[in-house]
């Protein structure tokens, strides 16, 4: 997920370290915060591979800033991504949200819709959050008001995202 990020960030433009920070933060930070612990053994990743170059800049003020863009290689790399994704990019909901804010960059329609296609199927496979053996419980087979809330508020918004996935699979086909 934050390999995504930061390559779909700098797909649209190069930036600093603090700015992709900031960017990511807002995207899924509310879910898992990026510490520079953590954001900065990426960069070092996706530089060593070639997807990213860095850029000494004077700073503003005082340091200069390491500028960082997205190479020709880190361009194909997150094509192939959007294009390509991991199950697990289709069935977590943090994951897909980083997957869908980048999905625009792929140049066709087609390859847009193969992705959504993906999630609608997801969504459509009958899943619960509890299970009577193999069987899934619905809402109104409980008896714990909290895990029918769960399964409420689940199906809610499950049935918004159908919506919506519905409506855009028609508009690119």
């Amino acid at each position: 997920m934050l390999e995504l990020a930061l390559l779909g960030f700098l797909y649209e433009a190069p930036l600093h370290g603090y700015e992709l920070r900031k960017r990511i933060t807002a995207l899924a930070g509310h879910v898992r915060p990026v510490g520079e612990s953590t954001l900065y053994p990426a960069i070092k990743r996706l530089e060593k591979a070639g997807l990213l170059a860095r850029e000494t800049q004077p700073g503003a003020a005082a340091a200069p800033r390491h500028m960082l863009t997205l190479t020709a290689a880190g361009r194909r790399d997150l094509l192939r991504r959007l294009a390509e994704p991991d199950r697990l990019d289709i069935t977590d909901e943090n994951r897909w949200f980083t997957l869908l804010a980048f999905l625009r960059h792929l140049p066709h329609p087609a390859d847009r819709a193969a992705v959504l296609r993906r999630r609608l199927a997801f969504l459509e496979e009958p899943a619960s959050f509890f299970y009577d053996g193999e069987r899934p419980v619905a809402a109104e087979e409980l008896d714990d008001p909290y895990r029918q809330g769960i399964l409420v508020i689940a199906r809610a918004t499950s049935a918004a995202e159908l919506t919506w996935l519905r409506a855009t699979l028609r508009s690119l086909e």
